[in-house]
């Protein structure tokens, strides 16, 4: 399975880069994962709804050239479903089962998502209706896909 986790932003915290590389490794003999960043739009602190729209709007378009016509999406969104780390492995299993062999996880900036890449997504996850750092995401994420394919092999992990 092909795992692709596209994102908004360059990851800059050093714990953070260190928690993911980590994760990915333990992920190589089970998946191909790819992490994928694009740039953020520069802007400023208060803006209008339109232009904060404008702002998602290039950030999709970013995300959205990054994604393979296969790719079976799941947007990380607030009003996403939420699925506990059994189900995660669940939608996994089924994915790859039904021949969806690639999957591609959509992390917003820190203005979200556009509606553009809302509407190219199959699903729509979300992690809790609080508000995470979406670089932090990243890693609350990968260390679920891992969560998820050690269930799914029937190997034990942490809990």
């Amino acid at each position: 399975m092909h795992i692709q986790i596209a994102s908004v932003g360059k990851l800059k915290e050093k714990y953070l880069t260190l928690g993911i590389a980590e994760y990915a490794k333990r992920l190589g003999p089970y998946v191909k994962l790819t992490l994928t960043e694009v740039p953020d739009e520069k802007a400023p602190e208060t803006m209008s709804p339109a232009e904060e729209l404008q702002v998602r709007e290039r950030e999709g378009e970013r995300l959205l050239a990054q994604l393979k016509p296969d790719a079976h999406v799941i947007a990380l969104a607030l009003d996403g479903e939420l699925w506990s780390s059994e189900d995660l492995a669940d939608q996994l299993d089924k994915l790859a089962t039904y021949g969806r062999s690639h999957v591609a996880f959509v992390i917003g900036g820190s203005n979200g998502l556009a509606p553009s890449v809302l509407k190219r997504a199959q699903q729509k996850l979300s992690f809790g209706r609080m508000t995470l750092p979406h670089q932090l995401m990243r890693l609350v994420l990968v260390e679920q896909v891992y969560r998820a394919v050690k269930i799914n092999r029937g190997e034990p992990y942490h809990k």
